[in-house]
This record gives structure tokens, sequence and C-alpha cells, in this order.
């Protein structure tokens, strides 16, 4: 209904005067009738004419509105949506073109100002990653806990999700759309962190690549979803010892280069403890023991000043990262590819000293701090990995699953663990630090692909070397410790190598890794020839 009210208008006849009464416009709320040039309309209306081209008081761009009321309530052609909050607001319809720039872009609904490959941007459904975390061992959700999307370089591209009490947690994940808007299609991975429990990926877990493509968009939801087994993260608890233990949380402030920083919490004794920062450079590294911490932040092409932290029984909070006016530098240096089998590339990458497992042979590898850059391995001889920021680094050249392994034969130049320092402005790595790289023994079962599930005692399994005298095998938990071993098993003719494992019995949950390597004694002496592969050969127990 169209409100109105009288108003007297007096007219003088001769001598006589005569009073009407006549309606005319009292705008009082949104909907009532109006006019351009007379009384305004209230706060948060303006005075437009709708499809009828009558007049009338409409909501503006991001105001409150009544989902009830006439469709061409909203300004401008915007539409009366209620989001998953229940929240309805005026905004502005799907497909219709929007500002990322503004704080609110103001989409109608729970649409959002997706990029468009075309170029452009327009107000699209969200995608949305749906998932649960949960206990490795229990199978119960883990409330509370930090879920993070990250690209094909590890940069984090979505901000932090916490999971419900029962470990379900959605994130949005901002990605392109082709003109139906539709997810184009990217690779990206999940990180988990939780209190009392080990960070996935890390140890020797490692976080599977998942496409976009796999996006649905069912009629009753919100948005483009992917949900998928890759999505539910499991979390391994942490040994009751190290259960209860503070955080420090901050925020890397290195304007657009903030996201995907890896945040390394230094103290004494070799204690280091990680995080990656958001997509607003926020960041919490869990499960950090007391005493006295320096804080760095690590990634290509940005020098950040440490922070420090000391910690008690409480969370510390405020430790933000700073950029620094420092320069960058570069570490070059060479690999020999000899017995490759037929593999004749590789990958080097830079793992920031202190996560570095011995045990593993791995750690953390921050953003951009890889040769080549991007993409599959391709280095054949020399290499330069750029745009390094100060601090202590570790080189491993063969890491990916490329059918290389670094030489394992340590009587040998090129095949020792290498650690260098990154000064500026950079880092030649000497003919004697060269890395030796040579072809894997190939994994069979259990992991040659993926993580696979195992119940009792698995048999091992990965094809010949064909010129060793002898196998060697051991088994490591997700938390370093050797689990299982046999030093002497017998070399084969042809075909493939078989054990069934002979350790204590596996832990529901807990993640494995077997990792076998062939020697020779050419001359008494027995030397390494190969091993499989610092990546497969992952399993764990049901």
């Amino acid at each position: 209904m169209r409100k109105t009210s009288l108003a007297l208008a007096v007219v003088a006849f001769g001598a006589q005067t005569v009073l009407f009464f006549a309606c005319s416009s009292a705008p009082e709320e949104a909907g009532d009738s109006c006019e351009l040039d007379g009384d305004p309309c209230p706060a948060g209306t303006v005075c437009q004419a709708n499809a009828d081209d009558e007049t009338i008081c409409k909501v503006v761009l991001g105001g409150t509105c009544d989902p009830e009321a006439d469709e061409d309530i909203c300004e401008n052609g915007s539409v009366c949506a209620t989001n998953r909050d229940g929240k309805s607001e005026c905004g502005i319809p799907e497909g219709e073109e929007c500002d990322p720039t503004l704080e609110d872009p103001n989409c109608a609904g729970d649409n959002v100002c997706a990029e468009l490959e075309a170029g452009g941007y327009a107000c699209y459904p969200p995608v949305l990653v749906r998932g649960r975390v949960f206990d490795a061992e229990t199978d119960t959700g883990i409330a509370s806990a930090h879920v993070l999307g990250l690209d094909d370089q590890a940069t984090a591209i979505t901000d932090i999700a916490l999971s419900a009490a029962d470990g379900k947690y959605e994130l949005d994940l901002p990605v392109a759309r082709h003109e139906d808007g539709s997810p184009v299609d990217i690779i990206f991975t999940l990180r988990g962190s939780a209190q009392d429990y080990q960070t996935f990926p890390s140890g020797l877990r490692t976080s599977l690549p998942i496409e976009t493509n796999t996006a649905t968009k069912p009629d009753n939801d919100i948005g483009y979803i992917i949900q998928l087994p890759l999505t539910d993260i499991s979390l391994i608890g942490l040994p009751e010892e190290e259960r209860g233990q503070p955080s420090i949380s901050g925020t890397v402030k290195a304007d657009d280069q903030s996201a995907g920083v890896l945040v390394v919490a230094e103290g004494g004794e070799g204690i280091a403890r990680s995080a990656i920062s958001d997509a607003g450079g926020a960041y919490t590294i869990f499960n950090v023991p007391g005493g006295a911490y320096t804080v760095s932040g690590y990634a290509a092409g940005v020098a950040l000043q440490p922070a420090s932290a000391d910690v008690a029984a409480e969370a510390v909070a405020g430790v933000d990262l700073l950029k620094a006016d420092i320069e960058l530098g570069s570490i070059s240096g060479n690999i020999q590819i000899v017995n490759g089998g037929g593999a004749s590339t590789t990958s080097v990458v830079l793992v920031v000293e202190s996560t570095f497992s011995e045990t593993f042979v791995r750690g953390e590898v921050p953003r951009g701090l890889r040769a080549p850059l991007s993409g599959p391995p391709t280095i054949t001889g020399d290499f330069t990995i750029a745009n390094v920021p100060p601090g202590k680094y570790v080189v491993l050249a063969g890491f990916e699953n490329d059918g290389l392994v670094r030489d394992p034969d340590p009587n040998i130049a090129g095949t020792q663990i290498l650690h260098t320092e990154m000064p500026s402005p950079g880092v030649e790595l000497s003919a004697e630090d060269s890395f030796k790289v040579t072809g894997a023994l190939e994994i069979l079962s259990p992991g040659a692909e993926d993580p696979e599930p195992v119940s009792g005692n698995p048999t091992f399994s990965w094809v010949d070397d064909s010129s060793e005298d002898f196998y060697s095998i051991v088994v490591y938990d997700a938390f370093g410790n050797l689990v299982w071993e046999n030093q002497d098993l017998p070399s084969v003719s042809g075909g493939n190598v078989s054990v069934e494992y002979a350790g204590p019995a596996l832990e529901k949950g807990m993640y494995y890794q077997f990792r076998a390597t062939s020697w020779r004694s050419p001359g008494g002496e027995p030397g390494p020839i190969s091993q499989t592969e610092d990546l497969r050969g992952v399993f764990f127990a049901e």
C-alpha cells in the first residue's frame, strides 16, 4: 500500500476563500510513494521510478529489505536476497558487475564478487570447500581446528576456517569463473592444525592436490561445493606429555606479500614450531612449549623482521612480523644425475633448517624457494633459486616424486645433506657441494602413489635393483620414531622384492613410512646404491 496524507490548499475566488483537502505524498518507509522533487524519503532509501513508472522510496544498495515486499523495492536494479546468516539486504544480482576493491561489494545473498576468466568481476555463488577435521585414532571430530587453502605454489589463498564442535568446516575458496559462473580448474591443497595435534601436512604426511573441477552445484545449496575424501583431514594426537601447550599468534604485515608466509618459532634445544599465514596475513602456531622464542617469516621475495615471544602458561598474541629493508639474494649450484633409470630431470628446494628432520630428510619449504619455480621438475644441471630471504637452509635435490633420489652413498662427494646460510647478496655452492642424484627404487605397495590403509602386518614390496648384494628396510611412525627395521634382506634375482612387517602392532590411525635401501659390497665394505623415494611408501593402520 502506498501511503499518502491530507494536505490543506487555500484558493481564493473573488471575495470568497475556499478550502480544499488533497492527497499528497508523505513517504515514511520503503515502498511509499514519493516525488522526485518533493518530500525526502526516509534514511536508507531513495526516491526512484519502478517498472510501472511509479516513483517510490527504494532501499539503497546494502540496506536492509523485506524479501516479501515488492520485487522492485531495491535501488538501481538490485534485488532483495537473504544470506546464510538470515540477513535480508539489497544486493547486485547474480552475473552482474561488482567492485572487489570495496570493503563490501554488495553482491546479493551469499554471492561473492568473483574474478572472471575473461577479465573483470561479477557476482556469482561462492565456491565452498567442505570437510571434517577428526582424530586419526578415534574418528571423533576436532573443534576449533584451523583449516587453510593453499595454491600449487604453497601460497595461502583463503582465510582460516574454524571447525565446529563436530569437526566440520566450510572454507570459502576464491577462484576465477567461467562466463556461466562455474569455477575455472585450479589445483589447491589443504593445511590443518589444532591444539594437541600434529599439524597436517608435516612429518611424513603430505597434502594431496585437489582440483576445483570436482565442484558440484546442488539445487538446494548456496554455491559450488567441493566435498571429497581429500577434504576430510585426520590429525594425529600428540603424546600425552606434549599436550596442553599454548600458542603464538600474530599477523604478517608485508602488504600484498603477507599471504602464504612460513612463520617459524625457534626456541632452545632445537625446538621449532611453524604455521603459514592466511590470505590476510594472520597466523597461529599451536603446541609451543614454554620458553623464549624468535619468530621469523620466510617466503621468496620478501624479508621480514624477526620478533620475540616469551611463552609461559598462556597463549601469546600480537606477535606481528613487519617488512625489513634487507637485500634478498640467491642460491646457485649444480646437480649430476647418475644412473637415473630413465628419469632425467629433477627439482631443488630450500628447507628452513630449524624445521628439517634428519629422520624423514624433509622439512618446511617456504613458498617460491624452489627450482624450477613452478610446474614439473626440469633441472638437469645448473640451478638458481632467487629472491631468498636471510636465514639458514637445507638444500635438497631429487626430493619430489620424480623417479630420482639423492645418491645415498656417504663415501662419495655430492651425497651429503647440504646446509647453507643466506647472507646478502647470495651463495654460489662450490663444485664439491654439487648434488649427485640417482634412480629411485620403485615402490609397489603400500603407498606407491598415495597413503594407503593397511590392517594386520602389511607386506612391503618394491622393484628389484638388479645389482644389489642385499637390502635393508626401516619403518618410522609419524613422529619419526623407528618402529621396525631389518638390515639384512637377501638379494633377489630380477622381479620384485617382498618382505612382511615383523614389528610391534601398528597403532590405529597412526601414519607410517617404510624405506628400502639397496646395498652392494664390491670390496667387502658395503655401500648403499639407491633408496625408495622420499615421499612414497606412506601408509596408515585401520
